[in-house]
């Protein structure tokens, strides 16, 4: 099993920075696709990026392409999402999550998650 630990969400105004981060403990980190995903009030569960093991592809949802950059530190087993250009339509918990296999979009595809951090973009 891998622990997962997100933190960095905060209140920003829209157009600023936030970087997330994601702790993992437990099992090998590098052996884990990662992936972030959202979700906001009302809402369902959106993706927002996912990576493979050794930064070798990375995956982003449309509406976050060109603004966020998902990297990944094996060696201090973290993983971040740089979040520029944040807009209102970004307010959300924040989650990110470990899966056992190929980079995947689909929230069921991984296996775990963490508590979630809030990101709240005021306008």
């Amino acid at each position: 099993q891998v622990q997962l630990v997100e933190s960095g969400g905060a209140l920003v105004q829209a157009g600023g920075s936030l970087r997330l981060s994601c702790e993992a403990s437990g099992r090998t980190f590098s052996r884990y696709t990662m992936g972030w995903f959202r979700q906001a009030p009302g809402k369902e569960r959106e993706f927002v990026a996912a990576l493979t093991r050794r930064n070798a592809i990375t995956y982003y949802a449309d509406s976050v392409k060109g603004r966020f950059t998902m990297s990944r530190d094996n060696v201090k087993n973290t993983m971040y999402l740089q979040m520029n250009s944040l807009k209102p339509d970004d307010t959300a918990v924040y989650y990110c999550a470990a899966r056992d296999g190929l980079i995947s979009g689909k929230g069921d595809d991984y296996e775990y998650w963490g508590q979630g951090t809030q990101v709240t973009v005021s306008s």
